[in-house]
């Protein structure tokens, strides 16, 4: 079938989703009718009402299904993001209108900068973008700090590429009653009562027939609209783009994970401007390949089965096949694409204050280094507490026996090494550290193998503890790794050897306790240096 056949086939489909509504109101309508006028008896007349009453509720839940499709192109308000005017950020509007332009398209009316790895144009649409409406862009601020120039002249392209008619008129109202349609399926989806569950249920039945139909139409329009973008952006920078899209969207999960949420379980916050700013620190510390190993982990998301993007390989696949445009790929020597805003920070901390929930607003800011620190020391206190209380419970129990004094307090990190010298981590400690049911079934190697890294973990937390109030230990924000502490250069070397040899089967702690006696003969480091190593027990994913 070709291409004209299935957009009008698609649209008469779509049509129905509407009338599918009407023609279940009509058929409810006389089914009511008869009821009342020629099926009414007094000895059914409960049986009646209760007909009528689930006819009505019927109805409602059907009319606000149709109300909800018609309202699907409405533009809402957008709380999280920051309008920018063409006086404000006059550079990044003509990028914007200069891409509208070669799309064939009117610019948006309205550009909001958002703290997403995403674009998009919406339309406040009527006749679903046959009557055309107001336009607003969002644009994310991570993808201005990612993509050079030429990139984003590409993503501002293919998203008026959206728009434009390049096919059919009727290709762009199928995309946006594909929207329409999945807005009006999620609404019955939350539907409070069996009824809209109900009737949802019929409506997402229909809409799987409508998106299955014109999911090839709306990928064509997707293809359609990467032609635009290397027509406008060149092949080598549209490219480029796609290819980096999905590795600034893996670096920005990282970059909040571990670096904008670090402080949120100590109530505090990075400087202002710098909760979404910090992500320009992040790509600056970490070019090119670098910052490609932080998607080679991640599991390719698992595409929609009604998804209207192609698959990005195919995506790239078909835009190196377009003839060559004589244009040089140096899109990666390109400045970044924020140059093309007018003081950025000042976008960032707006951003920040539009993103933040209200009850930010309280918690304290500290400088990076500080987060770090007070971060690496909370999580060494979480990890050496329960190794603390699994020693003193081992240790109270063994005083019972013997008729001598029970302390109270936690002990320090030599009771506890003494604790492992007399024989007591296999024997007493390791059975009172926290675990879960199943593994307390586990004995012998299965049982200390399972429960070794938790006591190595503590016991490297008390090691840091100490050397950070020798001064020994300094925070290191490591934008190219992990954040953590610097440690000496010989206890980099040799502490996680110490450890091993301190939790293993038969402890020997003597390697950790000459590591310890040095560290009053240690110079105190009047900060971390650039070459300093982070220990591994603090590279933990801090909002893990």
């Amino acid at each position: 079938m070709g291409y004209r056949p299935r957009v009008v086939r698609a649209l008469v489909l779509l049509v129905g989703f509407w009338l599918m509504g009407l023609a279940m109101l009509v058929a409810m309508a006389v089914l009511d009718w008869l009821l009342v006028t020629r099926l009414l008896t007094a000895r059914a007349a409960w049986l009646e009402g209760m007909v009528l009453t689930v006819t009505v509720l019927l109805a409602l839940a059907i009319v606000r299904g149709m109300f909800v499709f018609v309202r699907a192109g409405r533009l809402g308000p957008v709380p999280h993001a920051v309008a920018v005017a063409p006086r404000d950020q006059p550079e990044l509007w003509e990028q914007v209108r200069v891409a509208a332009q070669v799309a064939g398209e009117r610019p948006p009316d309205e550009l909001h900068l958002v703290a997403e790895v995403n674009a998009g144009v919406a339309e406040h649409s009527r006749l679903l973008g046959l009557l055309p409406g107001r336009r607003r862009m969002l644009l994310g601020l991570p993808l201005l700090a990612g993509l050079t120039v030429p990139q984003l002249r590409a993503v501002l392209a293919h998203e008026f590429g959206h728009f434009a008619h390049l096919d059919t008129r009727l290709g762009g109202v199928v995309m946006r009653g594909r929207n329409a349609v999945l807005h009006t399926v999620a609404v019955f989806g939350r539907g409070s009562t069996p009824l809209h569950r109900t009737i949802g249920a019929l409506y997402l039945g229909y809409a799987r027939v409508f998106l299955r139909t014109s999911q090839s139409v709306a990928r064509r329009q997707e293809r359609a609209a990467d032609q635009v973008a290397a027509r406008h952006a060149g092949r080598g920078a549209t490219v480029a783009a796609l290819r980096a899209l999905p590795v600034l969207d893996a670096a920005h999960t990282h970059y909040r994970r571990t670096y904008a949420e670090m402080g949120t379980p100590l109530g505090a916050l990075p400087p202002v401007g710098e909760v979404h700013g910090g992500f320009v620190r992040l790509l600056a510390a970490r070019p090119g390949e670098h910052l490609a190993t932080l998607s080679a982990g991640c599991r390719a998301r698992r595409p929609h089965p009604y998804d209207s993007h192609p698959p990005t390989a195919e995506r790239i696949a078909l835009v190196e096949e377009l003839p060559a445009d004589g244009r040089d790929d140096d899109s990666a020597d390109a400045p970044t694409a924020l140059g093309l805003l007018r003081d950025p920070g000042k976008v960032f901390a707006e951003l920040e204050a539009c993103t933040l929930p209200h009850e930010a607003a309280g918690l304290r800011r500290m400088s990076w280094d500080d987060l770090v620190m007070a971060r690496a020391v909370a999580d060494a206190e979480g990890w050496s507490r329960p190794l603390r209380l699994a020693v003193v419970r081992a240790l109270r129990a063994q005083a019972r026996g013997a008729g001598e004094p029970v302390g109270t307090e936690l002990p320090g990190l030599e009771e506890v090494l003494d604790a492992f010298d007399r024989g007591l981590l296999w024997m007493e400690v390791a059975d009172r550290m926290p675990k879960p049911p199943q593994a307390a079934r586990l004995v012998g190697a299965s049982a200390r193998n399972f429960i070794r890294p938790k006591v190595f973990d503590g016991l490297a937390g008390m090691v840091h503890l100490r050397l950070t109030d020798a001064g020994l230990a300094r925070p290191d924000i490591a934008w190219s790794g992990r954040p953590g502490l610097a440690l000496p250069e010989e206890w980099e070397k040799s502490m996680d050897e110490a450890l091993d040899a301190a939790v293993a089967d038969t402890p020997d702690t003597a390697p950790l306790r000459t590591l310890l006696a040095g560290i009053d003969h240690m110079p105190v480091r009047p900060r971390a240096g650039v070459g300093d190593r982070r220990h591994r027990g603090l590279s933990r994913d801090p909002a893990g």
